[in-house]
């Protein structure tokens, strides 16, 4: 630590440089922008940082790993005595075809599994039903009964992987789902490992794939919580997402702070339901995005970090330590990703990926170079793999804790976006919380107002995208593209007859009528679900009592 007239001798020396050496050479020669910002325009980045840019108080706002506030990491070991979990992503059209990629990136070295569902499991409707024509199995893999579940995890022990499952509105069906898989392999429930996405918030935000109205979707949330505390402990009962936040266009400042803000939205939810903030606290879990500005993105995991410890502490009286801990699962940033020169995609995803790990993330997929064109091929999956793999063995970024720290930059930054992301957090309790301010349309409008001025920007010239606005080619190169079979949709339609016909109707109706009285009442509606999917209940006829029993969101009204 400096005293203070140590840090008036710096900044006074500062001054000296700026008006001196510095100041007489770009009076000269110029400089490359008038004005320096951070990726999303969040923070005006200085030419020089000094301690006395710093206010940092060592103990109180870094510490040491494994200890409050955390700023340096959840786990005093980190990536010295394990590796993130490199999980990469992937649902291919069919159960079986997802079943081999699975395999496929078992084999490779891949440490988890990450589950992406088609457009119609994830709004809950069958392959079958009409709103489900023309993309069964197209943006990931279709799930309509347990039966698909056991074909996509068949082989792969569940007490050997963890497995994230990216569903939301009808996350309750497919936890289920894995639950009713461990049962049948005969692993214990407290030894199944995962996540599941879980954060309903995110869709009324950003993507809108929602089903009930918010109060029901904290039901089904705080039913989770409840269930999950209980029965599988070692499995993360939601994937707070600021992933889809970000892609929507939001700065690193407000990707953490709706984040987080969704957070205690689900933490007063869960607290409003009867639950203790200590049973159900350490089982949250996070997602971040990781774009190209290096230090902006680490900076932002290691304030993020520090916020929630502060929030659990003082908003909630957590006491148990893991109850204040952000782990936190990144992906790299898919809205980066360019159809033009998709090969540039790779040194992208690899800065990118670098920020996380150098950020202290817990968990990591990177995307495929062709992800901006269709699903990922085999062989850019596993060039994705290989670019965490080489991270992790050859470029030392995981050898010491925390690297960043002490930079008179990144620390200023860390600062910097904290103090940004409180101030929005601050506006948001100002407007009723979370909930309150996305069914205003606040939140979205704050998201889509950054958006359209780096559209802007970008249309300008005054960003540079490489190989889209600047260093173009004309060529047209040959790209080898994951193509869907347009016949699986019908096969995957007779694969779900073919259940139907066999199934104990009796048993489906029993379970579904039970499923209903609880969720008219107050009884957790998990056990009745997992019920309904042992006797292979179709995830539809499961939503479908509970669209009965909630209603179905409509945004406005």
């Amino acid at each position: 630590m400096y005293d203070p007239e140590e840090l008036a001798e710096i900044r006074a020396a500062k001054e000296s440089w700026e008006d001196g050496t510095y100041g007489e050479t770009v009076d000269r020669f110029g400089e490359r922008e008038e004005t320096f910002t951070t990726d999303t325009g969040g923070q005006e980045v200085d030419p020089l940082y000094t301690p006395a840019d710093v206010e940092t108080d060592y103990r109180e706002d870094l510490g040491y790993p494994g200890e409050e506030p955390y700023t340096r990491g959840v786990y005093s070991t980190m990536h010295r005595g394990r590796l993130w979990t490199m999980r990469q992503y992937a649902g291919m059209g069919t159960a079986a075809e997802t079943n081999e990629r699975f395999q496929y990136l078992i084999d490779e070295g891949s440490s988890g599994l990450s589950m992406a569902f088609d457009l119609p499991t994830q709004m809950g409707y069958d392959s079958d039903a009409a709103m489900a024509e023309g993309e069964v199995g197209r943006s990931g893999v279709a799930i309509d009964t347990l039966d698909d579940f056991e074909t996509v995890f068949d082989g792969i022990p569940l007490d050997e992987v963890s497995t994230s499952m990216t569903i939301n509105a009808p996350a309750a069906v497919l936890l289920a789902m894995y639950v009713a898989m461990g049962d049948e392999q005969g692993v214990p429930r407290d030894q199944l490992r995962g996540t599941i996405q879980n954060d309903i918030m995110k869709e009324y935000i950003a993507r809108n794939l929602y089903i009930y109205p918010p109060k029901e979707s904290m039901r089904l949330i705080t039913d989770i919580f409840e269930f999950c505390a209980a029965e599988t402990p070692k499995f993360n009962t939601i994937s707070i997402s600021g992933y889809h936040i970000r892609e929507a266009g939001s700065t690193a400042a407000q990707e953490i702070a709706f984040t987080l803000g969704d957070g205690i939205e689900y933490v007063e939810a869960a607290l409003d339901a009867g639950l203790d903030v200590d049973e159900f606290a350490p089982q949250l879990s996070f997602f971040f995005n990781a774009h190209n500005n290096i230090f902006e993105e680490a900076a932002k995991f290691r304030a993020a970090r520090r916020m929630w410890a502060q929030i659990m502490d003082e908003r909630f009286d957590a006491e148990n330590p893991k109850s204040k801990q952000l782990k936190f699962h990144t992906q790299t940033g898919g809205s980066t990703l360019t159809a033009q020169q998709i090969e540039n995609n790779v040194v992208r995803v690899s800065y990118q990926a670098l920020a996380a790990v150098l950020g202290g993330t817990q968990s990591l997929h990177t995307n495929g170079k062709d992800e901006a064109l269709a699903l990922p091929t085999e062989k850019s999956v596993r060039t994705a793999l290989r670019t965490q793999q080489i991270l992790a063995h050859e470029s030392g970024a995981a050898d010491t804790i925390d690297p960043l720290a002490g930079s008179y930059y990144v620390e200023n930054l860390t600062d910097g976006i904290e103090e940004e992301a409180f101030e929005i957090i601050e506006e948001v309790d100002r407007r009723g919380g979370m909930l309150e301010a996305v069914e205003s349309g606040w939140v979205q409008r704050q998201i889509q107002d950054v958006a359209f001025e780096r559209q802007q920007e970008i249309e300008a010239g005054e960003r540079i995208i490489v190989g889209v606005n600047e260093f173009e080619v004309d060529e047209e190169p040959e790209m080898d593209l994951e193509e869907v079979d347009p016949e699986q949709e019908q096969n995957q339609r007779d694969r779900l007859n073919g259940v139907k016909a066999e199934r104990d109707d009796g048993a489906v109706d029993d379970a579904l009528a039970g499923l209903r009285e609880a969720a008219q009442g107050s009884e957790n509606v998990m056990p009745h679900i997992i019920d309904a999917v042992k006797a292979y209940a179709t995830v539809q006829e499961i939503s479908d009592v509970l669209r009965d029993e909630f209603g179905e969101y409509k945004p406005g009204r």
